[in-house]
């Protein structure tokens, strides 16, 4: 079991996303209002906490969103779930669809400190039941279907 720290998002790509109180996740989508969100997947991404701890270990200050990840976990060894894992959130149930990214051109954080904790650590997801998300919530770990 996991969760929530916080719940993030951003109106365009390539910038970081601000923590909000609640978000509405809808399937073939990911969440509402936030620029990463479509028909494809990689509709929402998820960092855990423990990821970022290691990199403010080595000075930096960090907020979640940092990242661009739109959700902040703890408790869950995320990079470890297998591809078609599903993660419950109250009425919300996601499908991991991903592990880790390409890196785009160093990002801010790569060129402070030279390296990037997203490519290998974060996880993307597609969402297979819609809902309500807020921070503080509980994620289950349930088998895929594959």
């Amino acid at each position: 079991m996991g969760t929530i720290v916080s719940l993030n998002v951003s109106r365009k790509k390539g910038v970081n996303k601000k923590p909000v109180q609640s978000v509405q996740v809808r399937v073939d989508h990911g969440i509402e209002g936030d620029a990463h969100a479509g028909d494809w997947h990689r509709q929402i991404s998820l960092l855990a906490e423990e990821s970022i701890d290691c990199m403010r270990a080595r000075g930096l200050e960090l907020a979640a969103g940092a990242f661009a990840e739109n959700i902040t976990t703890r408790g869950i060894d995320l990079p470890r779930l297998p591809i078609g894992t599903r993660l419950v959130c109250g009425e919300v149930e996601l499908e991991v669809t991903q592990i880790g990214k390409k890196c785009h051109k160093g990002c801010a954080i790569f060129q402070q400190v030279g390296d990037c904790i997203m490519p290998r650590e974060g996880i993307f997801t597609k969402v297979i039941r819609p809902g309500r998300l807020q921070p503080g919530g509980t994620i289950r770990i349930i088998e895929g279907e594959n």
